[in-house]
């Protein structure tokens, strides 16, 4: 198995490949996400990051503004308190 993956039983049992690589389960929990109040808002931002990195390189700095905008400002509505400071500081470039 690939360093830091755990199996049990032959079957693949990390988060990251059940919910990120495995496409079902992707689609699955993105679902979950949306589909329950406390966490429509975390469902929305990874939405929206993805569509980020399909970006146009002269559309990411309007696009990144938008994102601190929507997700990374407390009181927004779709504050996503759960983010480290680290994790919502604008990049250096």
């Amino acid at each position: 198995a690939p360093p830091g993956h755990t199996q049990d039983g032959g079957q693949e049992t990390s988060f990251r490949w059940q919910c990120v690589e495995q496409p079902i389960g992707k689609l699955l929990f993105q679902r979950f996400l949306e589909g329950t109040p406390e966490f429509a808002a975390a469902g929305a931002l990874w939405a929206e990051i993805e569509a980020f990195e399909q970006c146009e390189d002269a559309e990411r700095e309007a696009a990144a503004k938008r994102l601190r905008s929507r997700f990374f400002t407390p009181g927004g509505s779709e504050h996503c308190g759960f983010l480290s400071a680290a994790a919502t500081a604008p990049s250096a470039g």
